[in-house]
């Protein structure tokens, strides 16, 4: 296990042996290295891959422009990619990482060998887009606990258990933005208008989609239409799931072999 920080300031964590594989995280509430328990949770989401692949947990760089945009933040990859490996490597991006993930196979194809977009799509949900900008607004208030409700909630896949998600982000929404910066702000603002739909088709590295088909930051359909309008996209949807995470049944089994080139 070891942690650091490239050239371009953005922060890193590696584990595991084998050939790497880059980790581009979902939404932090920082883009600082984390510490005590968003280290462990961050450790323990890719874990699951480190058994047989080095990985490289790297997130946002800090300090972002506040206009940037999500071109902008793959544009922040590709030169570290290319810097460090010196050649195409395996990305997995997990939900605003997966939307970075998209925007780096369209725009640096040379640094994509094979890519897995976990509960992202070409854009997100009307839903996904107006939960997102009440956070921040919420987060700018200074009103930590409501963000986090807004946001916990849409993790549910039915009523009850988004109701039980709400009250748990409203009890922790301190520890969850209580330090949320601009950086933070200025990812959401980029999501909010990323939206590569028409231009999926120009990827051309290997694509697995995963999803949930009661993600209401996405949507099934979403996540198909993602799928299909890349020429070499395939999708595994966990149809009673919502925002799929990386500890699903059988989901590191399925992207490792789709890394490896077996499935």
């Amino acid at each position: 296990m070891a942690d650091g920080t490239w050239a371009s300031g953005m922060p890193w964590m590696r584990l595991g042996s084998g050939l790497p594989l880059v980790f581009l995280p979902g939404l932090t509430s920082t883009h600082r290295l984390p510490h005590g328990q968003d280290r462990r949770f961050q450790l323990q989401e890719v874990k699951p891959f480190a058994a047989k692949r080095e990985v490289w947990w790297a997130n946002r760089r800090p300090g972002l422009d506040p206009d940037a945009t999500m071109a902008d933040i793959a544009a922040d990859y590709a030169e570290a990619l290319r810097t460090s490996f010196g050649q195409p490597v395996d990305v997995l991006g997990f939900s605003t990482g997966g939307s970075v993930a998209l925007q780096l196979a369209v725009d640096h194809p040379d640094v994509v060998r094979r890519l897995v977009i976990l509960s992202a799509a070409g854009r997100l949900s009307s839903t996904g887009r107006r939960v997102q900008r009440l956070a921040a607004d919420e987060i700018r208030a200074g009103r930590p606990r409501r963000a986090a409700a807004a946001m916990m909630a849409m993790l549910g896949n039915g009523p009850a258990s988004s109701k039980v998600l709400a009250g748990t982000g409203w009890l922790l929404g301190p520890v969850f933005f209580g330090d949320a910066d601009k950086d933070m702000l200025t990812t959401i603002d980029a999501e909010d208008a990323f939206n590569l739909m028409a231009r999926l088709s120009e990827i051309v590295s290997p694509v697995l989609v995963v999803g949930g088909g009661r993600d209401k930051f996405y949507s099934e359909t979403l996540f198909q239409s993602t799928a299909e309008q890349i020429p070499n996209g395939r999708l595994v949807l966990y149809k009673r799931r919502g925002h799929v995470g990386t500890g699903a049944p059988g989901l590191a089994a399925g992207v490792l072999e789709f890394l490896d080139g077996q499935a």
